[in-house]
């Protein structure tokens, strides 16, 4: 394999990609996914604090609360309609001023306060309502805090959903660059049958698949950086972030040219594409349900690679962490390069009989 030659395919790529709507697709869609559940379920628009109130007997703070601007008031009579409220997160926290709490302050004692916060509520939010509060039953007594005040979580503590989904986008990112755009490259050319001119030129068509390989690789990485970027996901382990990028990147692209390098024309890659679809994103579902048994995302082999992206990324975690992971994900990479040279084969044999 010349890599001249190689890199004169991938010059063509790039010069003639932009035309292509799958070029373009792969550009836009990743963006246009994030900018979608940022505004669904993340703080490009921060919804304002959600605050429950049983209030058995009219308080100050009550009317107080009424009179806050960007504060959203629930008024409730069963403490424990609220605790459900709260725990189901349509609720940011929960607030219960029994019988005579007013006079009690006043008089110098130290009633009881029930507030309660939602395990998924956004953090800012808790702060912004608990201090809140703390200042209202200030006003009310007319000096330092005439109270102590409990904060019980209700349920799990468990990340933002938008947080949850960013493996995800990421995923999503780097499956579009590094899997639709060289099978279908591949797949398109096959079907145009450009790639029978090979069969008279000193290009072979392993060169082909790495140039398509390559391209389909850098623009992985880019498109997973901007969307980490965009969802305030990049890590400062850049280290970690970069290797495991290119990890996934490289196993990725491996089985875009499976797909591109198996099919007859672009109507097989979509095929195959649609019936291992799940397989290839099935993991990021057990991040948005913490809940469900954890092993079974194990037995997706992306997994591998989708994991280190969620902890670096996330949990901010190092290569130390995530090593292990990354040597498995290295294992199926070369596993990979099995199939990717007996495709490329059979397909050389076809291009020259047919020719």
């Amino acid at each position: 394999m010349s890599l001249s030659r190689t890199l004169v395919v991938l010059k063509k790529d790039l010069q003639l990609g932009p035309r292509s709507p799958i070029f373009l697709w792969v550009l836009l869609l990743p963006l246009l996914i994030t900018f979608v559940l940022q505004v669904t379920f993340g703080d490009l628009f921060d919804p304002q604090p959600r605050l429950g109130i049983v209030d058995a007997d009219s308080s100050e703070v009550t009317a107080e609360v009424q009179r806050l601007e960007g504060v959203e008031l629930s008024l409730l009579d069963d403490v424990d309609e609220l605790k459900t409220l709260v725990a189901r997160n349509d609720l940011d926290a929960g607030l219960v001023l029994p019988v005579g709490f007013d006079d009690d302050v006043r008089s110098g004692a130290r009633p009881p306060l029930e507030f309660y916060v939602g395990g998924e509520s956004l953090a800012s939010n808790r702060v912004i309502l608990a201090v809140t509060t703390i200042d209202l039953i200030r006003q009310v007594e007319g000096k330092a805090p005439p109270v102590e005040v409990d904060v019980v979580a209700l349920g799990d503590e468990l990340l933002p959903l938008a947080t949850r989904l960013v493996p995800f986008v990421v995923m999503y990112s780097l499956l579009i660059a590094a899997v639709f755009l060289p099978s279908f490259s591949i797949a398109d050319e096959r079907e145009k049958h450009t790639l029978d001119a090979l069969v008279v030129t000193p290009t072979h068509l392993s060169e082909v698949v790495v140039a398509k390989g390559v391209l389909g690789f850098g623009l992985a990485i880019a498109m997973a950086v901007a969307t980490l970027w965009l969802n305030g996901a990049l890590s400062v382990q850049a280290l970690a972030l970069l290797v495991v990028l290119v990890v996934a990147a490289v196993l990725l692209t491996e089985i875009g040219l499976v797909y591109g390098t198996a099919s007859k024309d672009v109507t097989g890659v979509f095929t195959l594409i649609k019936g291992t679809g799940f397989i290839l994103l099935g993991p990021t579902i057990f991040y948005i349900f913490p809940n469900w048994p954890q092993w079974i995302a194990k037995l997706f082999p992306t997994y591998w690679v989708i994991n280190p992206v969620y902890e670096v990324t996330v949990n901010g975690a190092g290569l130390g962490t995530v090593w292990g992971e990354l040597a498995i994900a290295g294992v199926v990479i070369v596993l990979l390069v099995v199939p990717i040279r007996f495709l490329i084969t059979r397909l050389e044999t076809k291009l020259a009989i047919a020719g």
